[in-house]
């Protein structure tokens, strides 16, 4: 149940900045946030990551309930020892990210980015990608450190 709401609160938290980038930054000048580093500015992707397939709503939507499928399976699998806690909060944070921008995908038709990195030539990204992306990188790190193998006889998939 805990971990339902995590992901409530998440994809809640992910909508309400997409709805305010919609509100502010919508045919607006990019707002500075870090001179160099970030700003914010408004943009409609109609792809997957880096702007990839677009136009591909449909496997978006099959790939994505997979996904979900999947990773709700493999965190039930997770034991609620305390050891596990991060891992399973790595998985919720994954889940809610793709749920929103999945909610995006099918409301829209496209998930909203705004999110600019200065300092290079990067795609718009949100939220929700910060969740899946950030979350990921925690999750290697925690797999090739912190974990051993006899930890992974203890998750029963």
């Amino acid at each position: 149940m805990a971990g339902l709401v995590w992901v409530l609160l998440l994809v809640l938290l992910d909508q309400r900045a997409k709805a305010l980038a919609e509100a502010e930054l919508k045919d607006g000048p990019v707002r500075t946030l870090i001179p160099g580093v970030l700003s914010l500015s408004y943009v409609e992707n109609r792809g997957m990551a880096f702007g990839m397939m677009q136009g591909g709503r449909v496997i978006f939507v099959v790939l994505t309930v997979v996904i979900l499928v999947v990773l709700a399976l493999a965190y039930h699998a997770i034991p609620e020892k305390r050891r596990f806690w991060p891992l399973s909060l790595g998985v919720l944070f994954i889940i809610a990210g793709a749920i929103g921008n999945f909610i995006d995908r099918v409301r829209n038709g496209y998930v909203v980015d705004y999110f600019r990195l200065d300092f290079m030539d990067f795609p718009l990204f949100n939220l929700a990608d910060c969740f899946l992306t950030w979350t990921a990188v925690v999750m290697a790190l925690l797999l090739v450190f912190f974990y051993r193998n006899e930890d992974f006889k203890q998750i029963h998939l």
